[in-house]
């Protein structure tokens, strides 16, 4: 199946060694064997290998001090670890060390093999993040430099990642940039905003649910088999569906509601929050548990306002975006423009600084981006842009005009997506979808 590859299998037990070394055989790797760390690094050092397997604990050292040398001297080639079977913790540790993923004893012939073949499709995947997912990780500044290198690092793994930002940083630009350069960029990448999911509705359209007739329908966690599953707002999950997400983690099978037949499922799971999740665990609010199983890796990605150094080259390469994508001239930006940027807080981070550089490019004259384009909004004024005497006669149309002004502000800034709009009021989703209909907001 798999020609000229070649895998080093490491472990202390011949016979272990052996029947690893036999599964990826009838799959055309070739193997060799070594029986401590020691000699590992003697044959990495005259061999060049696609794919290393080794057990976690060896006669003079362990599997961890072997997969970080791999990591720091043959970056490229990924290596899984054995281990003891219902030992998390380790596993957990191998992932956050560089492991490119983990098999338990007694070991899966299937398993162990599929894990290669995975490993292996690395090889043909260039390891770099997408293009089109590259504007949130644009700049120089330390920050970004280290988020740049760490997206790397991590989709080359299997491991569970946590994406931490504020609104608009481009979590989920991330998260798809992961998928992309990793070995599942063939396979499907499928987005789950948990805050759009009604509770009663989360547990059947996550694992999938069976009708009275006996007809079973896929949830996500079904049609993302192979690939992955990008959990947004992942702090919204209901108690019920964080239990039932916990047990998939662990068991790695899912049974809809209501059906007898487990599924076997290979999944990647990327969550993202903006909010602090160990504090929600300390309230009682969000699983321990099942923090620890998705936070493998933790990303956190930094606000604008962290790195106002990298605002430039990020406004260039978004103005250069628009130009390519409408297939009109290229066009800059002027100093008094930028230098107007560099002053705004942008809470709405990257998010909001491509929503006023598309209206700027779009309403603009000439090759140039003026100040007057960027069209900002003056600031508001000591007491507000109303005056109370409004409010007289008519408090509550005072009121349902102050909110609609809200909202509407709140969409226009974030390209009328509602889940963002909702996170920049402090309001839930189903809250604003409800305001939306009141006050007849399309």
């Amino acid at each position: 199946m798999i020609a000229d590859v070649r895998a080093l299998i490491v472990d202390d037990e011949k016979d272990i060694r052996a029947l690893v070394s036999m599964a990826l055989e009838r799959i055309d790797i070739c193997c060799e064997q070594a029986a401590d760390v020691a000699e590992a690094k003697q044959m990495l050092e005259t061999q060049a290998y696609h794919f290393c397997i080794t057990d976690m604990k060896l006669p003079d050292g362990d599997g961890l001090q072997l997969i970080q040398h791999c990591n720091r001297r043959y970056p490229d080639m990924p290596i899984a670890m054995i281990t003891a079977f219902g030992n998390l913790e380790i596993g957990v540790n191998a992932l956050k060390s560089g492991a490119f993923d983990v098999v338990a004893k007694p070991l899966d012939i299937q398993q162990l093999r599929s894990i290669a073949t995975a490993a292996l499709r690395l090889s043909k995947v260039e390891g770099n993040v997408p293009e089109q997912c590259m504007h949130q990780l644009v700049g120089e500044s330390e920050v970004i430099q280290t988020l740049r290198a760490n997206v790397r690092k991590v989709s080359r793994t299997q491991a569970p990642v946590m994406i931490y930002g504020e609104t608009g940083t481009g979590k989920e630009c991330i998260a798809r940039g992961i998928h992309a350069a990793s070995s599942r960029a063939d396979a499907p990448f499928l987005v789950v905003d948990c805050q759009a999911l009604e509770p009663q509705d989360a547990p059947a359209k996550l694992f999938g649910y069976t009708q009275s007739d006996g007809q079973v329908h896929d949830g996500y966690v079904h049609q993302a088999n192979g690939g992955t599953l990008f959990l947004n707002n992942v702090e919204y999950l209901t108690p019920e569906t964080q239990a039932g997400l916990l047990q998939l983690l662990t068991d790695r099978k899912v049974r809809a509601l209501d059906a007898r037949d487990e599924k076997d499922l290979d999944i990647r799971f990327i969550s993202a929050t903006s909010t602090n999740l160990q504090h929600r665990c300390d309230r009682g609010e969000f699983r321990s548990d099942l923090l620890f199983r998705l936070k493998v890796v933790q990303l956190d990605v930094p606000p604008l306002r962290s790195r106002p150094e990298d605002i430039p080259a990020l406004t260039e390469q978004l103005i250069q975006s628009y130009a390519q994508q409408w297939e009109m001239p290229v066009v800059s930006i002027s100093a008094d423009a930028l230098k107007s940027l560099l002053q705004q807080s942008l809470p709405g981070n990257i998010r909001e600084l491509d929503a006023i550089l598309q209206r700027a490019f779009t309403l603009m004259e000439g090759e140039e981006i003026q100040l007057t384009d960027l069209n900002f909004e003056p600031q508001a004024p000591e007491h507000g842009y109303h005056s109370h005497s409004e409010a007289m006669g008519d408090l509550e149309g005072y009121l349902e005009k102050l909110e609609r002004e809200a909202i509407e502000e709140a969409l226009l800034a974030t390209r009328w997506n509602k889940t963002a709009a909702a996170e920049k009021l402090g309001i839930s989703f189903r809250a604003l979808r409800y305001r939306c209909k009141k006050l007849e907001i399309d």
